[in-house]
């Protein structure tokens, strides 16, 4: 690499950059789709709002023509025949006007007050049936006069004013005479309870529905929506039986102000909206859209991480070359040395011969051992590990494997203290337990004080043998007991020192004792100090020794 040249980003940074940009491209897919959704739906509600409006134009339109036809004319007709007009005539009562063949009409005559006649010269007021109060006497002599001259429609000859006065809804309905010179002269009408009004609001709704049949298909008025009649000054005058929520609302009113400017609201059934839209209301599609970008969140968080673990993984081989490489360097160049000082002839006395010869038997004792571990490991990834189990006896297999690892520890003068119980039995593949063993060994002598005792105990306990190798060092700390035993995992305080390790010798021993139905694991040392190894092995029920076992004591130490 040049000087000052940057190094290659990682593989994976790339692969995480394309992960994330797929979330970020499936949240802006999904929150293209909502606004979708939500444009659906505007459609569908303006569409919806049209409707009601329809809808409110058309009640208020079939309304206006039922009070004209059916209510208003008919009565100021029946005036008219009664000469109620001329001044010299008596003016009739509600009840003696002559009946209408409209559909209706008697029904809004019977609930007439009074009928009046107004002179609009002389601003006298007769009327005739019921005697109206003093207030609103004074209300028709001042609104008369004004409203004839300003809303009356002299070509209709019709005109209504629906207005609460003291504290009663009123409709008065009236026409005015002119003279013989064409002005006007008398306002001639009746004041009408607004009740009754109330047939008038159905009349012909199955010839004049709110909405066209071809879009309700065919759904009778009464449940496509509810209505409501306003007079000019607010004050309610009618109310369909049945209300629905003005979710599609609209507001219209009489298009003639003549007719007493009255107000419509037409509220639509809300469930009627899917037969209204072509296709129905849109669905929310939130909680799919959600789900999905959940799921591909979580799967792109899972690819993280697994992209992670094998970052950490690739380094932890790489460390596990490293180290496998030290660990096959330093034997081999020990064993090259000394094998060279023999063949050269260099060796100065038969005790360095000796000592040269020790030396490289401890070096080859260390590569067979490092060699074991790699073949183990490399049969354990094939799934192809197979192990010969037979009954035998514990003690002498732990006595025998301290005894060969004794002299790899002698550079450190590591002691050996045995406390083996004679007598159990257990069903073991010999070499399979001699390399648990010696790992275990292995790994207390690396990471253990020089100088140090180890202790290698032999014991039972609800029907299974225990050995123990407990260690003076440091110890393991409880969050980390569990995570040694992972492939290519050392502790945080090992990773920079200058012990060397493949990362795999605790791995290989729990596998072996899993092979053999068996546990493992890592506790505090006897005292509150070091750690303590222990293998779990199931017995075969065979003590070849008294009740109890005899429990022999041992010591090993290096010769040198």
């Amino acid at each position: 690499m040049r000087p000052g040249s940057r190094p290659p980003r990682p593989r994976g940074l790339f692969i995480a950059a394309l992960l994330l940009l797929t979330l970020a491209l499936a949240g802006a897919i999904a929150l293209q789709a909502y606004r979708n959704f939500l444009g659906h739906k505007a459609t569908a509600e303006r569409v919806l709002s049209d409707y009601a409006r329809l809808a409110a134009a058309r009640f208020a339109n079939r309304t206006e023509m039922a009070f004209y036809y059916q209510a208003f004319w008919p009565a100021l007709e029946a005036l008219s025949r009664a000469k109620a007009g001329q001044a010299d005539t008596p003016l009739p009562p509600p009840g003696r006007l002559a009946a209408s063949n409209e559909p209706h009409a008697a029904d809004f005559r019977k609930l007439a007050r009074y009928t009046f006649r107004y002179e609009l010269a002389t601003g006298r007021l007769e009327t005739a049936g019921g005697a109206p109060p003093a207030a609103v006497r004074k209300w028709l002599r001042d609104t008369l006069p004004v409203h004839s001259r300003t809303v009356y429609d002299p070509k209709e000859r019709l005109g209504a004013i629906v207005r609460t006065v003291d504290g009663v809804a009123r409709a008065i309905v009236y026409t005015v005479v002119n003279d013989k010179a064409g002005r006007p002269r008398t306002v001639v009408g009746l004041e009408e309870d607004p009740r009754g009004f109330e047939p008038l609001y159905t009349a012909d709704e199955d010839k004049f529905p709110l909405l066209p049949r071809p879009l309700t298909g065919g759904v009778i008025y009464d449940s496509l929506g509810s209505a409501i009649v306003t007079g000019a000054d607010g004050v309610e005058l009618y109310r369909s039986p049945v209300q629905y929520a003005p979710l599609f609302a609209a507001r219209d009113s009489f298009q003639e102000p003549m007719m007493g400017r009255l107000q419509v609201q037409v509220a639509l059934r809300p469930d009627m909206a899917p037969k209204l839209v072509i296709g129905g209301m849109p669905r929310s599609n939130l909680p799919m859209l959600l789900s999905l970008l959940a799921i591909t969140a979580a799967l792109v968080v899972g690819a993280l991480l697994q992209l992670r673990r094998e970052y950490e993984l690739s380094q932890l081989r790489a460390d596990f070359v490293s180290g496998v490489s030290h660990e096959l360097r330093t034997p081999l160049a020990q064993i090259r040395m000394f094998s060279e000082t023999l063949l050269l002839g260099r060796v100065r006395s038969d005790g360095e011969r000796v000592r040269s010869l020790e030396i490289m038997d401890q070096e080859a004792r260390r590569l067979t051992h490092l060699v074991e571990n790699l073949l183990h490991f490399s049969r354990s990834e094939r799934q192809a590990t197979r192990l010969s189990p037979a009954p035998a006896p514990l003690a002498p297999l732990v006595r025998e494997a301290v005894e060969a690892f004794a002299p790899l520890a002698a550079a450190r003068g590591v002691t050996f203290r045995t406390e083996l119980r004679d007598g159990l039995v257990a069903p073991v593949d010999a070499e399979a337990l001699r390399q648990m063993l010696v790992n275990l060994l292995d790994n207390a002598v690396k990471y253990g004080p020089a100088d140090q005792t180890i202790t290698v105990g032999l014991d039972a306990a609800d029907g299974k043998a225990r050995i123990r190798v407990e260690d003076q060092g440091p110890g393991i700390p409880a969050g980390d007991r569990e995570r040694i035993w992972d492939r290519f995992w050392r502790l945080e305080r090992d990773r920079g020192a200058a012990v060397a390790g493949t990362g795999i010798g605790l791995s290989v021993v729990r596998e072996l004792v899993a092979l053999h139905r068996g546990r493992a694991w890592a506790e505090e040392g006897r005292g509150g100090t070091g750690a303590c190894f222990v293998l779990e092995l199931p017995l075969t029920g065979q003590l070849e020794a008294a009740p109890g076992g005899a429990r022999i004591r041992a010591d090993f130490g290096a010769t040198a």
